[in-house]
């Protein structure tokens, strides 16, 4: 179930985003967590079955779009189809065409070749 962020699930939200390149250093993990919380453009998102296991974070674009800038699966529940839902749910949440950035683009279209 996809759930919007709350700053309570912030060290969570770290957790998760901390998988993704780029997103090692703690400085850079406070920062990107600060732009979801501060900015109305970015969006974070959580999935929770019984425990959270992923995230995913939008950015809303001008022309109506919506950027994935940030996807992860907690390891131990990877290849369960998580992230193809989390994808799923945002589209539908956004009602926005969603695009990949770099850090998003292969694993959007191994999700787009699914459907």
């Amino acid at each position: 179930m996809l759930i919007k962020y709350k700053s309570s699930w912030k060290k969570i939200a770290m957790g998760l985003i901390s998988f993704m390149p780029g997103e090692k250093d703690i400085k850079k993990l406070q920062e990107t967590i600060e732009r979801y919380e501060q900015d109305s453009n970015w969006d974070l998102y959580l999935w929770k079955q019984e425990d959270i296991v992923g995230i995913i974070g939008i950015r809303l674009l001008n022309d109506g779009k919506a950027e994935l800038c940030h996807l992860s699966v907690n390891p131990s529940f990877r290849h369960e189809g998580i992230g193809k839902k989390m994808v799923d749910a945002v589209k539908r949440v956004t009602k926005s065409e969603l695009i990949p950035n770099e850090n998003t683009k292969d694993f959007f279209i191994t999700c787009e070749m699914k459907e």
